[in-house]
């Protein structure tokens, strides 16, 4: 193999490894999204329905 394939191959391998740990990095430290309760907008019920 030629040093032009050699150098194209890491590039492209570089180019590759950079974006996936860049994504995986970002994946990771978002911060989580706030979900609703599903249990607090029933607090003032009292009793179940009854199917």
């Amino acid at each position: 193999m030629n040093s032009t394939a050699i150098i194209t191959m890491v590039c492209a391998q570089g180019i590759v490894i950079a974006f996936a740990s860049f994504f995986f990095y970002k994946v990771l430290t978002i911060p989580p999204k706030q979900e609703p309760d599903s249990y607090s907008e029933n607090d003032d019920e009292l009793v179940r329905q009854q199917d």
